[in-house]
């Protein structure tokens, strides 16, 4: 962005779309009283009881409810809200990011711009504008049917990846193994249920499929102004076993050479070149093959899955608040250029079944450098396997002075929780945590 933008003049809320519950102990430490207002789509914001959990957050001057999914919304938000003088716009989810791109430029303020909000939340175009900047991306096509999942299976033999164009959470995802599978896999990934955290009204169906790249999963976590990287994170990913790629844990920082983490990094800010992102934050995806960076997909909006809080804890930073502080148009806290420290997270989940009960999380939380474990399920809940990110259930945050070290400690600390389960039309048994992972800790969406 070529603007300078500055709200120094301005005295409003910041608006924050989506509401995100977890984020909330990050923001009340440098949010003033009744500083911040929340939007958020009708239905999330009664299945989620928003507006109940607002009610004590200090912060919090209220939630205006809106259908800011639909096209144009943010326009009619600004229209119907002329006099509400905002200092920042803040995507807290991803189906956020349009709406609140457009609504920053729209109140004059930072903001990713809607064309790059647009690139980024359509993974088929992303591909395509990526490319055309010299950036690796697998082989990939739109798919409206298994017919057609069959005809790139014949096309690109080996493994491929069938996944939503404008999903979340790995909702939707499975990789398959050939042709054969195409039906099956068709079938399952077009039911792309999200429960509490979309509206009840449907959402389109738009898929690809893509040809599966074997190698190390990253991403990159970058504040970005005026086009430019403020500060860059890699996270190390890993991901479960099975044809749902599903993440198990997270590391930061990510356990590889610096000159990988240069190329990352480099590759990242090449792709907001690309897309023309202006200000904020992304969440970029990518897997490395043979030594070369190919991207998997880029979030313009802060990372869940508890990545916020190793990011805080490894380097450290104030990271939350120097992301809203780049939307407002003011100057950051001090960044720093590299972590002092490790952190880690390891996702618990229980497989195919009905909870009977869950052992040993208070053993998880005494284990050597935990900071945090936990375990959200009530005995008598049922579920189906490990499909997607909804399907994790606890957490285990552990730090250390090394990445490798605290990775360790968090799985040391995962196998020490047990889910006791009942398998669907079978006797009682005992799963341990750390076979199938989850995460009231953190939020996929965000």
């Amino acid at each position: 962005m070529t603007e300078q933008h500055t709200t120094a003049a301005r005295t409003g809320p910041v608006v924050i779309v989506g509401f995100v519950a977890l984020t909330i102990p990050f923001i009340e430490t440098f949010q003033p009283e009744d500083s911040v207002v929340y939007v958020e789509e009708p239905d999330v914001a009664r299945k989620r009881d928003a507006q109940a959990k607002l009610a004590g957050v200090g912060f919090a001057r209220g939630l205006v409810e809106w259908e800011y999914h639909r096209p144009g919304t943010a326009d009619e938000f600004h229209a119907a809200h002329p006099d509400l003088d905002p200092v920042a716009i803040v995507p807290a989810v991803e189906y956020a990011v349009p709406f609140a791109a457009r609504l920053a430029e729209r109140y004059g303020l930072p903001g990713a711009s809607l064309g790059a909000a647009l690139i980024l939340r359509d993974k088929a175009v992303l591909r395509r504008v990526s490319a055309a900047a010299g950036i690796a991306n697998p082989a990939s096509v739109r798919a409206e049917s298994a017919e057609d999942v069959r005809e790139f299976l014949r096309a690109h033999p080996g493994p491929a990846v069938l996944k939503p164009a404008n999903r979340q959470a790995s909702v939707g995802v499975r990789v398959l193994a050939g042709p054969d599978e195409a039906e099956a896999a068709w079938a399952e990934c077009v039911v792309q249920d999200e429960g509490v955290f979309v509206p009840d009204r449907p959402m389109e169906v738009a898929m690809l499929v893509e040809q599966f790249v074997r190698g190390e999963e990253f991403s990159v976590e970058m504040l970005v102004r005026g086009g430019q990287p403020l500060f860059t994170n890699v996270t190390g990913k890993h991901l479960y076993p099975g044809p749902y790629p599903v993440e198990s844990a997270h590391v930061v920082p990510a356990d590889i050479p610096a000159e990988l983490s240069r190329l990352l990094g480099a590759q990242t800010a090449r792709l907001m070149a690309a897309v023309g992102f202006g200000d904020g934050v992304v969440h970029c995806e990518w897997i490395v093959s043979g030594g070369v960076p190919y991207l998997v997909e880029c979030a313009g909006r802060m990372a869940g899955d508890a990545i916020l809080d190793l990011i805080e804890a490894a380097y450290p930073v104030e990271f939350m608040r120097a992301y809203f502080a780049v939307l407002k148009g003011e100057q950051p806290p001090e960044l720093p250029a590299r972590a002092k420290s490790g952190a880690a997270v390891r996702f618990l989940a229980p497989g195919a079944g009905t909870v009977q009960a869950v052992h040993g999380v208070e053993d998880a939380e005494r284990a050597e450098g935990v900071v945090f474990a936990n375990c959200a399920i009530a005995p008598g809940t049922s579920f189906g396997g490990l499909r997607n990110s909804w399907d994790r259930t606890g957490i285990v945050f552990a730090r250390a002075d090394t990445p490798a070290e605290a990775h360790r400690r968090a799985d040391a600390a995962a196998a020490l929780v047990r889910f006791e389960m009942r398998p669907p039309g079978g006797e009682p048994d005992g799963a341990p945590g750390s076979g199938t992972d989850g995460d009231p800790g953190s939020d996929p969406a965000a």
